[in-house]
């Protein structure tokens, strides 16, 4: 709050933050308007009986504030830019002209930027067009359509629809990046946890208000304080490593000679494993919705894979955090790396030697820290399940481990990001007042 109020006492930043909120107006009402060619009520009376978990759709679902269940302009929402930027990113380890982009500085990162934005709208089509032909047969919603979705079912209009379902991606791939430059925070991730709570909110309120289980509806608010708690004093947690650099002569002064440290977050991977493994589990489910019923491999999915509290499913999915925690801190923490960039400056970790002996020991550090890092998702990331199972919930259940990490992570950098704007702001006006002084006296 002293953050909020400090940020909003300058001109500047006030003015940002209401530039950010006209920006998250704008996409939540564009979340709301229908995609032309769609039958709204047929719509509406389908969600009323889709089932809900949290797998690919429901987590497409989640990112567009319940956009993609309302098929409207914006159902993709940021999670094609998320998906094309992780991808960009990951491509990194596979092709070498993106590694040496990515070594080239700002330049060479504008150019990764360009070609997520195409990849981007790639997915966009893609996925507009997969949306749009499982939600005509109503496995989109995980149950049969209680009517026709598309009347007219055309190749030309359901081409125009994908046209502006993609269109509606790309815009709201510009909105973030508006935000980025003239808002506060991150505006992908702005936009994520604007969609959220806009869905989050009155879900955990019908528990207690529509379902009438007041009992629930407390142990499930108490429990989501308490995780959310656990999960930002983790998030903030850091493995200090002290770094000593060498003095150097260059010219006629000295350089170096300080002492500082490399942080290692406890939890380096985010909330990308918990949504890899979703989406992967989620796969096979889609697959199954095209297949008979009577099929015993679309029966055996729809009992072990389609329902998130079989054992099947829990298994899965964990061996699956555990593997991408690993995996995806092995592709955005290059411990050679850094050991060559630590010994280019003069730098050294103490009691370490330079170059291979520290890379080693980096690469140790890093795997305790993941080992943490992957029990502390398992925990988050299965807490649903144990309350749906403790108290009956069904698919009831407002959030995911996934929606608590988002949260909480994004709140953090958007505090941070404001708090270093404040007093950035603050020094400036300092400064101002001093040179004013000067130039009286």
């Amino acid at each position: 709050m002293r953050t909020l109020i400090q940020a909003l006492r300058a001109k500047e930043l006030r003015n940002k933050i209401l530039f950010t909120i006209l920006i998250v107006v704008i996409y939540r009402i564009g979340a709301s308007i229908p995609t032309p060619g769609i039958d709204y009520k047929v719509v509406s009376d389908t969600v009323r009986n889709a089932s809900s978990g949290e797998n690919f759709v429901a987590l497409v679902n989640l990112f567009s504030g319940g956009a993609l269940l309302q098929l409207s302009v914006f159902a993709l929402g940021i999670m094609p830019y998320i998906t094309a930027s992780i991808v960009v990113q990951l491509l990194r380890v596979v092709i070498p002209r993106f590694e040496a982009l990515h070594k080239e500085g700002q330049s060479g990162e504008a150019k990764l930027t360009e070609y997520t934005r195409y990849l981007t709208i790639g997915l966009a089509f893609l996925q507009s067009t997969t949306i749009l032909v499982t939600a005509q047969t109503g496995a989109l919603f995980g149950t049969a359509a209680t009517g026709k979705i598309i009347p007219d079912s055309s190749v030309h209009n359901l081409l125009f629809m994908i046209i502006i379902m993609t269109g509606g991606t790309g815009l709201v791939m510009w909105m973030a990046e508006l935000i980025t430059d003239k808002g506060i925070g991150n505006g992908m991730s702005v936009l994520i946890f604007t969609s959220i709570c806009s869905g989050f909110l009155p879900q955990l309120w019908n528990i207690g208000y529509v379902g009438g289980q007041w009992t629930q509806f407390g142990i499930v608010s108490g429990t989501l304080l308490v995780v959310l708690i656990f999960v930002v004093y983790v998030e903030l947690m850091q493995r200090r490593i002290p770094v000593q650099y060498t003095r150097r002569m260059i010219g006629r002064k000295m350089y170096g000679g300080t002492s500082t440290y490399l942080p290692l977050k406890v939890n380096m991977s985010g909330v990308i494993p918990p949504i890899f493994a979703s989406s992967i589990l989620a796969i096979p489910t889609l697959v199954a919705q095209f297949g008979s019923t009577d099929a015993s491999w679309v029966q055996w999915i729809n009992l072990n894979l389609a329902n998130t509290t079989s054992l099947w499913y829990i298994g899965l999915y964990s061996l699956m955090i555990v593997f991408f925690t690993f995996f995806y801190t092995s592709i955005t923490f290059n411990t050679d790396e850094t050991a060559d960039n630590m010994k280019q400056y003069g730098g050294f970790i103490p009691g370490i030697r330079a170059g291979r002996a520290t890379s080693e020991y980096l690469t140790y550090i890093i795997n305790r820290l993941n080992t943490v890092g992957a029990v502390y998702l398992l925990f988050v990331a299965l807490i649903p399940t144990v309350l749906i199972l403790a108290l009956a919930l069904g698919s009831r259940l407002p959030f995911g481990g996934t929606t608590i990490l988002i949260i909480a992570g994004v709140g953090l950098d958007t505090l941070r990001q404001a708090r270093a704007q404040t007093e950035q702001f603050q020094y400036e006006g300092f400064l101002d007042i001093e040179a004013d002084k000067a130039e009286e006296k």
